[in-house]
């Protein structure tokens, strides 16, 4: 090949290879998001898909991801896990996603895990037990390490708690998170007087208030979830209890708050990485440009739809920084992966997140901020 026809030759290669990249970036990266669209925990779809298609704008303007424009596919989490793993399956296979968002309860975490095999990524953005390492799988959500290991000594000192009592539903976010927060207890200088864990089911609590109130604690430890927590803490309230105990919950967030009902909520705190009440820069622009979009109709904004939206700027974070979607490479890049947003600076480590975590009270308005722990680790261990 004489050196014109090789120069020729190189320069055909190089336009064949700048087209099939052309042609790569102009292909939509589309981005399956599991939410509960049915089911108990269906309050949270609506806004938990606004938050997504925020992100998704707000990253298109941007450029997209690795130059790529996102698209969204909804698939309802509120399924029994294995209907949710049917929906993700199609998702997956026949709607060619290359990502997948998840804000759902563990039990469909388990059952997507178990479709996935870490072939895929999966960012888990809601607050969850911890522990979980699968591969492919990158946390946002908050683990018991941050929402009780710094704030139960706080609180106990604060309000100067003596005995705790904790109740929790039954099954492995409640059961996991009292169990950790026992240690907590425990090194704050208090004791533990009743631990109990119900149904999802159970609609009556006033034997668990007698316990409650007949054990002599000063403070309960809610770890119930949606509309377990919303009849407990209505319960309480009407009990007599308010007044005579603090309530701390880790996941009470704005429309269990709404349920429960601020004339209901006197001595109840509850400790999150999101409010909506946040007045920091990042979470002030968000709640504007979420009111802009979406007008005086707005699903309510609360921390679980929101951690949807942290989900999508890890994914922007990370995939930068590989310059790739490849589950392997994408893992070795988590490490120290980082972004500035509503919840303020947020960083990977062990493929869970340090971020600030955010202690409420409630007052005629709602959550109101009493106390931030900057910055804290996630507690987790998973190699990256």
């Amino acid at each position: 090949m004489n050196r014109r026809h090789f120069v020729s030759f190189a320069a055909g290669l190089t336009g064949a290879a700048l087209a099939s990249r052309n042609a790569f970036a102009a292909t939509p990266l589309k981005v399956a998001v599991m939410i509960p669209l049915s089911g108990p925990a269906s309050l949270f779809g609506a806004s938990s898909k606004a938050c997504a298609e925020l992100a998704v704008e707000q990253i298109n303007a941007r450029g997209g991801i690795l130059g790529r424009k996102l698209e969204i596919a909804i698939g309802d989490a509120g399924l029994p896990p294995a209907e949710a793993a049917q929906t993700a399956l199609k998702l997956w296979k026949g709607g060619k996603c290359e990502v997948f968002i998840g804000m759902h309860d563990s039990a469909v975490r388990g059952a997507l895990n178990g479709l996935f095999k870490g072939q895929v990524p999966y960012f888990y953005t809601p607050v969850y037990e911890g522990g979980e390492c699968a591969a492919g799988d990158f946390m946002n959500g908050e683990t018991p390490s941050q929402q009780l290991e710094p704030v139960i000594p706080w609180l106990t000192g604060e309000r100067k708690i003596k005995k705790w009592y904790l109740i929790g539903n039954d099954y492995i976010w409640g059961r996991n998170t009292n169990g950790a927060a026992k240690g907590y207890i425990a090194r704050a200088g208090a004791q533990v007087v009743g631990d109990e864990y119900v149904a999802f089911t159970v609609d009556n609590f006033d034997s668990s208030l007698a316990r409650i109130r007949d054990s002599g604690a000063d403070a309960v430890l809610v770890s119930l979830v949606g509309g377990s927590s919303v009849t407990f803490n209505k319960a309480f309230a009407g009990f007599g209890l308010a007044d005579k105990a603090v309530r701390l919950g880790s996941l009470i967030e704005e429309n269990t708050l709404a349920g429960i009902g601020n004339e209901n909520a006197k001595n109840l705190y509850a400790s999150m990485g999101y409010f909506s009440t946040l007045t920091t820069p990042g979470a002030a622009a968000f709640a504007a440009a979420y009111a802009k979009r979406f007008g005086d109709k707005a699903p309510m904004l609360n921390g679980l739809a929101e951690s949807t939206y942290e989900g999508f700027l890890m994914l922007d974070a990370i995939a930068t920084k590989a310059g790739d979607l490849n589950v392997a490479k994408m893992e070795r890049a988590s490490e120290g992966a980082t972004y500035q947003g509503p919840r303020g600076t947020v960083t990977m480590h062990a493929r869970h997140v340090d971020q600030d975590i955010f202690v409420a009270d409630v007052n005629a308005k709602g959550f109101n901020i009493v106390k931030t722990f900057s910055h804290v680790p996630s507690g987790q261990s998973c190699k990256a």
